[in-house]
């Protein structure tokens, strides 16, 4: 299906509600979860996940819901992810996916990567403007989320502060984000895209406040994630 077509499929209200629901959870949805979430019937919400599906917006599977296996453990149930594929829209066509990759190549191989780093970073403050570095998770957050990058604040675990046993210098959690604005571009280049992501999020949130953006690559995400700095908590 054309890229505009899928995109058309997002026109319903109800469809779009499921849809960006399933993309903000990161793992498998199930329909009754969905149709909850969306605040329709479970008939209507198969029905729009099913449409997402054909238009390659999501991908489908099915799995048992209980976690439980053999007798007893009931039906496999439908679930969904967003898919993993990208789509854009451009009237009249554009393509500055292979400009980008162009120059990302010429980059590397002319060794520019602190150059780029250090414009990224003039980005990054240019972007955030007269504001103050960003005043904790919470603000980081919303910050990130405006940007497209789909953040989500991950819990701490055993281990850290707060925690049994934790590291009083530890931050409690951290902000992944399930979505690379560059991810097109970082997979062809990943050094060089990943460290230019890094300045420009260092420029936006600022080095010097309450949180710190890091490199922590993870299959799947973005490969920086945001934290409190030491004592700076939400």
């Amino acid at each position: 299906m054309e890229d505009i077509d899928a995109i058309a499929v997002l026109q319903d209200p109800v469809r779009r509600r499921l849809y960006e629901y399933v993309a903000a959870q990161g793992r498998e949805v199930g329909r009754n979860e969905a149709a909850e979430a969306a605040g329709v019937a479970r008939t209507l919400a198969a029905h729009h996940l099913d449409r997402l599906t054909e238009a390659g917006l999501l991908e489908s599977g099915s799995r048992r819901l209980t976690g439980r296996s053999g007798p007893g453990a009931g039906r496999p149930a439908k679930v969904y992810t967003r898919a993993k594929v990208e789509r854009s829209v451009s009237l009249p066509a554009r393509d500055y996916r292979t400009a980008a990759e162009l120059l990302a190549e010429a980059a590397e191989l002319a060794g520019l990567d602190t150059g780029l780093r250090a414009a990224a970073r003039r980005r990054g403050e240019a972007l955030r403007g007269a504001a103050a570095p960003c005043g904790g998770l919470a603000e980081a957050m919303a910050t990130l989320a405006a940007r497209g990058y789909e953040p989500h604040l991950e819990p701490p675990v055993e281990g850290v502060e707060g925690e049994p046993g934790g590291d009083a210098d530890a931050p409690a959690s951290v902000i992944r984000m399930r979505n690379c604005p560059f991810h097109a571009v970082a997979e062809r280049f990943p050094p060089l895209v990943c460290g230019m992501n890094l300045a420009l999020l260092e420029g936006l949130l600022g080095v010097d406040g309450p949180v710190r953006a890091r490199m922590d690559a993870r299959p799947g995400e973005c490969c920086v994630v945001v934290e409190a700095s030491k004592n700076n908590v939400d």
